[in-house]
């Protein structure tokens, strides 16, 4: 089937085994059952071949295309994403500085045909993550570059270890490495009203070895993930091939857009939405990004 004939969600989601039409039927139920228990005991979930089999190889080669297009700049950064000032204790783990590889293909250069960006903004599959993860309803981001990206870490690379600014991240792998490109997470780390930096600094300078769990993932699974609690990265990429993976980001309410400084960072560039919205941005906690 090419992506032309691709039309219904039925068609590109395995719904036989996701049923997303059928939610409150007994199929359905067990997938949200499954996917709520792991969200809460773990802060993750996997829903492998949530692709169909017969499109997993176009939607690699869909994603290989457009990756040439994603903003590189290899940049020193810590696991909060933020500048370091003199107030800053010598033990923070503020202080323990990563070379950032990773990089990002904004939505804006997305084909709107493409599997990734059909997927996106189907509402039955909006319906779907909003369920899985018990809220009432999500919203596509109103941000014009970061609602939809392709996450591009080239060999040599690497996403280090990091918190995201969102309590919860949609994403889907669509081209493995040959080597390394392994997802690396500490579930719930920290809270709301703690930030836990003991724990924080010993994972990152590499102790914790107990808390850090190791995910298999392959092209075509879905991942849900509480990325604003749990510590994550993405270990260095050996070999020939790129890690490639789609990262759908919504909201609870509708209208988000992100900062000047975290959209700037990401794709080297700023819109007027970002400008205006920063006159009117609020934060939801106090939690260094």
């Amino acid at each position: 089937m090419s992506t032309s004939e691709v039309t219904t969600l039925e068609e590109l989601v395995d719904t036989d085994r996701y049923p997303l039409a059928d939610l409150d039927g007994a199929g359905g139920r067990a997938v949200l059952d499954r996917a709520r228990a792991e969200l809460l005991a773990d802060g993750c979930t996997v829903l492998p071949d949530f692709i169909r089999p017969s499109l997993q190889e176009t939607l690699q080669r869909q994603c290989a295309q457009i990756a040439p297009r994603a903003h590189f700049d290899v940049a020193t950064v810590n696991v909060y994403n933020m500048a370091v000032g003199p107030e800053l204790p010598e033990d923070h783990p503020g202080r323990i500085a990563f070379e950032r590889g990773n990089a990002f293909v904004p939505r804006d250069r997305i084909p709107a045909g493409s599997l990734i960006s059909r997927l996106y903004s189907d509402a039955a599959f909006q319906r779907f993550i909003a369920r899985c993860f018990d809220l009432e309803a999500l919203h596509e981001l109103a941000d014009p570059l970061s609602g939809l990206v392709l996450n591009v870490v080239e060999p040599g690379m690497e996403h280090p270890w990091h918190f995201d600014t969102n309590e919860f991240t949609v994403s889907m792998l669509t081209q493995e490495a040959e080597e390394g490109g392994v997802f690396e997470y500490c579930p719930g780390i920290r809270s709301a009203e703690e930030e836990n930096f003991d724990a924080v600094r010993d994972v990152i300078q590499g102790g914790g070895e107990q808390t850090a769990r190791r995910l298999p993932l392959r092209p075509g699974d879905l991942q849900l993930f509480k990325g604003r609690f749990s510590l994550h990265r993405v270990s260095p990429v050996r070999g020939e091939l790129a890690r490639h993976s789609a990262i759908f980001a919504y909201s609870e309410r509708p209208g988000v857009v992100g900062s000047v400084a975290r959209t700037r960072q990401l794709f080297g560039r700023v819109l007027p939405e970002h400008l205006e919205a920063a006159e009117r941005a609020v934060r939801g906690d106090r939690l260094l990004d």
